[in-house]
């Protein structure tokens, strides 16, 4: 089977990370999923930004099993497994990237264990609720299987709080640092870059007003629908 397509994609959302910032050595990947065949591409572990090439891209099944590649893939590849499984194949979430740093401002809300406020206009136009963090995993969690106990930790705070991945497609590990996706890869780093700003925009807010509220609920809604959804006008057609 020829995986040159999502290696390719996978290459270019990678080196957009370096690019905008989002993370310093390597501290973060992209994964590209092919849900056809069930398959996805993601960053080899460990390896510089500036040292990849699109055939050091990694294929993986779904299970995070190696099907293609010299090298290891990303030690975060069975997060990315156990959020593709469940949102985009079990709940047809359309999701074809994952990307995951350790970007500054992300990972210090994450370090707080604290979900990011909606305090404004630019991070409505993104998704309408706070942008949620889970719990720290306990200690069993994290002694079994850290990396995909990871994702079903984010999995599972979806279900908890009846959160839908298709509107709301960015997340915060407590004390870890941020996950978000998109319908592919380069929208899943430009995701992973709005959270990024979303999250420095809101701290900046509390230390200007630490009493600071939450955007009233008819701004959040106008200024997400005239984005998203049937009525949407906001760019060209």
């Amino acid at each position: 089977m020829n995986y040159n397509n999502i290696k390719q994609e996978a290459f270019e959302a990678n080196m957009k990370i370096p690019q905008n910032h989002l993370a310093l050595y390597t501290w973060g990947n992209v994964s590209v999923f092919d849900k056809q065949n069930c398959v996805f591409a993601i960053k080899p572990s460990g390896v510089p930004y500036d040292e990849l090439t699109v055939d050091s891209m990694v294929i993986v099944d779904i299970d995070g099993n190696k099907i293609d590649g010299k090298l290891n893939p990303s030690s975060d590849t069975p997060t990315h497994a156990v959020l593709y499984k469940e949102f985009a194949i079990h709940q047809n979430a359309e999701i074809g990237g994952i990307i995951h740093t350790h970007s500054t401002y992300a990972v210090s809300w994450a370090q707080s264990v604290k979900s990011v406020p909606l305090f404004g206009t630019t991070h409505a136009d993104h998704i309408q609720k706070n942008i949620p963090c889970t719990p720290y995993l306990s200690k069993e969690a994290v002694e079994s299987d850290y990396e995909k106990e990871t994702g079903l930790s984010i999995v599972n705070l979806f279900k908890e709080q009846n959160l839908n991945p298709s509107e709301i497609n960015m997340v915060l590990c407590g004390g870890h640092g941020p996950f978000a996706w998109g319908k592919n890869g380069e929208k899943a780093v430009y995701n992973g870059t709005v959270l990024e700003e979303i999250c420095k925009m809101a701290l900046n807010t509390l230390l200007i007003n630490p009493e600071a509220t939450t955007l009233p609920e008819y701004i959040i809604n106008k200024h997400y629908y005239r984005k998203h959804g049937a009525n949407a006008y906001y760019g060209q057609k």
